[in-house]
């Protein structure tokens, strides 16, 4: 494996980027996302950057259960964060539609659809949890290595 690629490993694992995707939600879970940004959780200094593309993304943070409006969302945005790539689940509405289960228009919960690695439980979780959940979905990146491409590649 290149340099280049052992670095860009590594740098994946200390400083994860995320991208929100609202799929739904009463706003709830996002305001506490928004939080984890402000001055007094700052977790933009732990190298956690709110990505505004998915194609920069390392962790795709969802809230909402998924609505019929938005499932092809989900699954375009999901095929393109890159690999090696974790999901997160905020919120008790991806996990199990909360109290929007049962309606015509609700496609979830979102795990139907797409994998999820981390569940990070509440309506609306607290920001202390979501900075959890994070933490573990890196872990998971880093327990993840390197994309499939990257190991086929001869070493010099």
């Amino acid at each position: 494996m290149s340099i280049l690629k052992q670095l860009m490993h590594k740098c994946r694992r200390k400083s994860p980027w995320l991208f929100h995707l609202n799929t739904g939600s009463c706003n709830g879970c996002d305001i506490e996302l928004v939080t984890c940004l402000s001055p007094r959780y700052d977790v933009e200094q732990l190298g956690i950057h709110l990505e505004g593309s998915p194609r920069h993304a390392d962790i795709l943070c969802i809230t909402g259960p998924v609505t019929r409006n938005t499932l092809e969302a989900v699954k375009t945005v999901y095929s393109q964060v890159c690999e090696p790539k974790a999901v997160v689940a905020l919120g008790s509405c991806p996990a199990s539609c909360n109290v929007f289960a049962g309606s015509p228009v609700i496609e979830g919960p979102l795990s139907k659809h797409i994998p999820v690695d981390v569940y990070v439980p509440g309506c609306p979780p607290h920001p202390d949890a979501i900075i959890n959940g994070i933490a573990r979905a890196a872990e998971i990146l880093a327990s993840r290595g390197v994309p499939e491409k990257a190991k086929g590649e001869p070493q010099k």
